[in-house]
């Protein structure tokens, strides 16, 4: 017999009502042994999307999607571990030189990432671009990456981990309910909380390219989160950044790692190593290391050792070439002048029509796929210039991309005024 009956849950949440922590508690559990049906949890989703959670029915929310699962203890572990995660954008490959970044300097980084839905790219496609690469392993295979290997991991989380937010996102993802922001601050805080890190960096992504599309939407969504991880004892602080146009010049998998091969050389464009010094140094003043100089470690080849070790560790081959797409084809500027904006969106649309994003989870990815922009915001143009280079397996891909990239591009006449930072505020803990 059980204890509550979800009829009741649903109509208390439709008509307003604050939910207690044994019928949140019980509601979770009962969604992840099958006994409340997907058709229930759909009524309830949409009550939380039109009426909301309070902080207290938040916190038990995400408490009991925790509790799910396993939640991992890095606490025997020799060094403090300090995590980020991105709410997603187009271009966005700042994990791959941050985490091997972070662990120059003693820090713990146990990056448990995902695959990508859509027009963001996931973390573990571009990594499988590289031969040999493996995403899963085992938590003894973590553990010991982090505490005597080269201190940084990025791979897939276990399936033990927060599963009803697995089963919840599936759910929501079908039925409207995605943009809500108590279900995706819950969402991802159980899963970060879960993972067991002692301090977490939020890079909360606001423009055409990410979800949030306003910067009051992306705070709201920032100090939930922080406050779930506060309330959860983990040291959490969220960075708002600039997602209206993409992050360096290549959307794609293998396009995506060989930029940040770039980087971690010592190069790469500018916005890149913006972000991963910023976000570089949150991590290490979360973890007692204020005072560390970054930039000089990119500069160095000291994290493009870590990186070695790091792709190494998990059986890929750093030394192998990466995977070209053996069709490409070339976007022209229709006149001359300045590239005034270039929409984020429109560029990672193309880039998932291209292959190199999926439209359901089961979905295959091309490595090769992808976008290469030659042509960003302030930059002049000649008409008939290359402005991006289009990568696939087919030929067949290029129409429907092209489609989708026409007017991705402004082109006006005065050189724009672009903002000097990519980083729109800092929100921490109160």
């Amino acid at each position: 017999m059980e204890p509550f009956d979800v009829v009741d849950i649903i109509r208390a949440k439709r008509d307003q009502q604050e939910l207690d922590p044994e019928q949140i508690a019980w509601v979770i559990d009962a969604y992840t042994r099958g006994v409340v049906a997907d058709e229930q949890m759909s009524a309830l989703a949409m009550a939380i999307f039109l009426n909301g959670l309070n902080r207290p029915e938040l916190q038990q929310w995400t408490n009991a999607m925790i509790k799910s699962g396993v939640r991992l203890d890095f606490s025997k572990l020799s060094k403090t571990t300090v995590d980020k995660h991105s709410t997603g954008g187009v271009g966005d490959k700042i994990t791959l030189p941050l985490a091997p970044l972070v662990s120059v300097f003693g820090v713990a980084v146990p990056q448990l990432s995902g695959r990508g839905l859509g027009h963001t790219g996931g973390t573990l496609d571009k990594l499988e671009s590289i031969p040999g690469w493996r995403a899963n392993l085992s938590n003894e295979e973590i553990f010991q990456m982090l505490d005597s290997g080269p201190g940084a991991v990025v791979c897939a989380a276990g399936a033990d981990l927060a599963p009803a937010d697995k089963k919840l996102y599936a759910l929501r993802d079908i039925t409207g309910t995605v943009d809500c922001i108590p279900l995706i601050a819950s969402s991802i805080m159980s899963k970060k909380i879960a993972e067991g890190t002692a301090s977490l960096v939020l890079d909360v992504k606001v423009g055409s390219g990410a979800f949030m599309k306003t910067q009051e939407q992306a705070a709201e969504l920032a100090r939930t989160m922080v406050d779930l991880g506060s309330d959860a004892g983990v040291n959490t602080v969220a960075l708002l950044t600039r997602m209206d146009q993409p992050l360096g010049r290549t959307v794609g998998n293998a396009l995506e790692v060989q930029e940040s091969l770039d980087v971690l050389a010592g190069g790469g464009p500018e916005d890149i190593v913006e972000l991963t010094v910023a976000l570089a140094q949150e991590m290490l003043a979360c973890a007692g290391k204020p005072d560390e100089d970054v930039a000089a470690a990119l500069k160095d080849g000291r994290a493009m050792d870590q990186w070695r070790a790091m792709i190494s560790a998990q059986g890929g081959d750093v030394d192998a070439p990466l995977p070209v797409a053996p069709c490409q084809h070339q976007v022209l500027a229709e006149d001359d002048g300045y590239v005034m904006c270039l929409d984020a969106l429109q560029v990672g649309v193309a880039a998932w029509r291209l292959g190199a994003g999926r439209a359901r989870k089961e979905d295959p990815v091309s490595a090769v796929a992808g976008v290469e922009i030659h042509a960003k915001p302030g930059e002049a143009v000649r008409k008939g210039q290359p402005i991006a280079t289009l990568h696939a397996d087919s030929d067949s891909r290029f129409d429907r991309a092209l489609d989708t990239l026409e007017g991705a591009w402004t082109i006006g006449h005065d050189v724009p005024e672009l903002p000097q930072s990519l980083i729109l505020d800092r929100i921490a803990q109160e």
